[in-house]
């Protein structure tokens, strides 16, 4: 294969725009003598090369952007990128491994994308780039169609190393080492980013708060290469998964960036009448206006039980412990092998600590809960009865422990608008949170669990709170901390407890509490 490679010209003309241009960079001859090199491909190098002039004005395009994606954006593919996406192309360049972007609407991330994945299959030798989204329309007539786009704009003879497929290009020299490939995600097929080694490798996930966790999971190998770049990118729509964790309690793992349509760089990129339709249409105060003007993450999900400013909050706040209520403990006993088992230990408004355990067969998880009890004596113990919880119970109960079984799959005991016993233990615990004078403490995974579950409603009119199972699915893994906050609302003395009433021992609350034993 022969093909011409250019020099380009140091004079090259800029473009301010964010669309492709019109037409292709200016492009000068070969080296000093103002005409087009031509090189002859050879088989060890995926690159052609032939003559020497050729080939040193190969290396010599090379050594002047195989390490500066911001100057291969500007002067070959005739882009003036903004602020922000130089930040990006710096950060890609720079060797960072974990790049997460969440970002408002409009503001150039497909086009970002797309210059980095055509500098990465120009000028990193070789390269594997996959790039995922939830969508088929999502990855092949957005990001993908940036990218063929783009890659339409190169000058004719970058252009003509490259093969361009429906959903996949690759390196005419190499192109089962050099390539990038196009590939929907979803839960039933999790390995879209699996199985991809290479000397340098680019793993892009589009909308990435609709990727299933399950295909970040698949991708673990991928992504801890030594030379792998993982990038996320999208509008912040979840408030669960990697994406949202990369943010969040994995924040000091990720190299983070917000990019907010209210940027003045972006001025002129961003319809400034989607914005302000999205403020009158929902309020700058909505969800809607977070995610797809601020790029923040909402405070909320449309359909979640428990925002997550509340539990923020709760971390954040400082409450005076009255050593008056009565200390209860809430017990949920591991079902499975990869669950936990987690004694809640609260004291009226104040959850005091969390103790978790996993692996102990059931005499062992009598023996902790017992040896906890003896130290701080509480009040009740609020066992989950369902499963091996039933036997903890009872053994706890012989060792004359104030116990109390909680069968959370009964009906709702004293809340008409919950369905089943376990519904109306999340309500208690979202109208404890809404009184804005509890204290919990600073656990990242805590904050997850109590802000993760959604909800419907039944044909009658009553909540019905996502189940354990559905949880674990979603989130990858079972709600095991705030299930256990949730079973100290159950009993007499937890009701009391951070109420404002009057508890005397011996004399508990009266309640039709069908849910209890």
């Amino acid at each position: 294969m022969v093909v011409a490679v250019p020099k380009l010209a140091a004079s090259a003309k800029r473009r301010g725009r964010q669309g492709p241009p019109a037409g292709g960079t200016t492009l000068a001859g070969g080296v000093g003598d103002g005409h087009p090199r031509t090189v002859e491909s050879a088989p060890h190098t995926p690159h052609p090369h032939g003559s020497q002039a050729g080939t040193s004005a190969f290396i010599e395009f090379l050594e002047k952007y195989q390490s500066d994606p911001v100057a291969f954006a500007e002067e070959v593919l005739g882009a003036k990128p903004k602020k922000w996406q130089r930040e990006f192309l710096t950060h890609v360049a720079s060797g960072k491994r974990r790049i997460s972007i969440k970002a408002g609407h409009g503001v150039g991330k497909s086009t970002a994308v797309a210059w980095v994945l055509i500098w990465s299959i120009i000028c990193r030798l070789p390269q594997k780039s996959v790039v995922t989204a939830p969508t088929a329309p999502q990855l092949f007539d957005a990001l993908f169609a940036e990218l063929k786009s783009w890659i339409t704009r190169l000058p004719p003879p970058l252009k003509a190393l490259l093969e361009v497929y429906s959903d996949r290009i690759e390196l005419k020299a190499d192109p089962d080492g050099s390539f990038i490939s196009a590939r929907t995600s979803s839960s039933d097929k999790p390995e879209a980013m699996a199985g991809i080694h290479s000397e340098n490798v680019l793993l892009i996930a589009d909308e990435a708060s609709g990727i299933p966790e399950s295909v970040y999971e698949a991708a673990t190998g991928s992504m801890s290469g030594h030379s792998a770049t993982t990038v996320l990118v999208g509008n912040p729509t979840r408030l669960t998964g990697l994406f949202y964790k990369s943010h969040n309690e994995l924040a000091d793992r990720w190299e983070r960036m917000t990019v907010s349509c209210l940027d003045p760089d972006l001025a002129d990129l961003v319809d400034q009448d989607f914005v302000q339709q999205v403020a009158e249409t929902w309020g700058e105060d909505s969800p809607q206006y977070s995610v797809r003007v601020l790029g923040e993450f909402p405070r909320t999900e449309d359909n979640s039980l428990i925002p997550v400013d509340l539990v923020d909050a709760a971390m954040k706040r400082d409450v005076v412990l009255n050593t008056a209520e009565p200390l209860v403990f809430g017990v949920d006993v591991a079902r499975f092998g990869g669950d936990r088992s987690v004694i809640c230990k609260r004291q009226g408004n104040v959850v005091l600590e969390f103790q978790i355990r996993s692996g102990n067969d059931l005499m062992e998880t009598v023996g902790w809960v017992a040896n906890e009890a003896m130290k701080d004596k509480p009040a009740e113990i609020l066992v989950d009865s369902i499963g091996l919880g039933a036997g903890v119970a009872d053994r706890l109960r012989e060792l004359k422990y104030n116990v109390r079984d909680v069968n959370v799959a009964e009906s709702a005991a004293m809340n008409p608008q919950a369905s089943r016993l376990r519904d109306e233990l999340w309500l208690t615990l979202r109208d404890w949170l809404q009184q804005r004078a509890c204290k919990l403490p600073k656990v990242d995974e805590l904050r997850v669990e109590i802000s993760a579950p959604l909800y419907k409603f039944n044909s009658n009119g009553t909540y019905k709170i996502e189940s354990k199972d559905e949880m674990r699915k979603r989130i990858r893994r079972s709600p095991d901390i705030a299930d256990s906050l949730c079973l100290t609302f159950a009993g007499d003395a937890a009701l009391v407890g951070g109420r404002g009433m009057k508890w005397v021992p011996g004399q508990p609350l009266k309640r039709s509490l069908r849910g209890l034993v």
